[in-house]
């Protein structure tokens, strides 16, 4: 279970990230969120509250292999391909408060990879 002292830390983080950043339909938002066991990742349009497009590594279609970070990798480069067929090249990226490092990073390279540009 997580401690209430790093999850308000954590809360206060995304509430001053989200102020800073807005995600619109020509450059919406790619919010991140890491449980322990898997990833999610989605483009996320603020203005009209909609997701664009979403990809985890719970779906069905996702082949898990490798550790977490390289899994994260793969949902990241999934998003692009699905983002670019929604004709999505440019998003903003959103961190939810985790620090850039590990598997948030590696979904960041993978989108990279993939086509979309920050």
């Amino acid at each position: 279970m997580v401690s209430s002292k790093k999850l308000t830390r954590r809360t206060r983080i995304r509430t001053k990230i989200r102020g800073k950043v807005k995600g619109t339909a020509d450059k919406p938002r790619l919010s991140v969120f890491r449980s322990n066991m898997h990833v999610f990742a989605q483009l996320i349009d603020d203005i009209a509250g909609k997701t664009l497009a979403a990809a985890s590594s719970k779906e069905k279609s996702f082949v898990a292999s490798g550790n977490k970070s390289d899994q994260s990798k793969a949902v990241g480069m999934n998003l692009a391909t699905k983002a670019i067929a929604a004709g999505i090249s440019n998003v903003v990226f959103d961190r939810s408060g985790y620090l850039y490092h590990g598997r948030v990073k590696a979904i960041a390279e993978g989108a990279r990879e993939g086509g979309l540009k920050f």
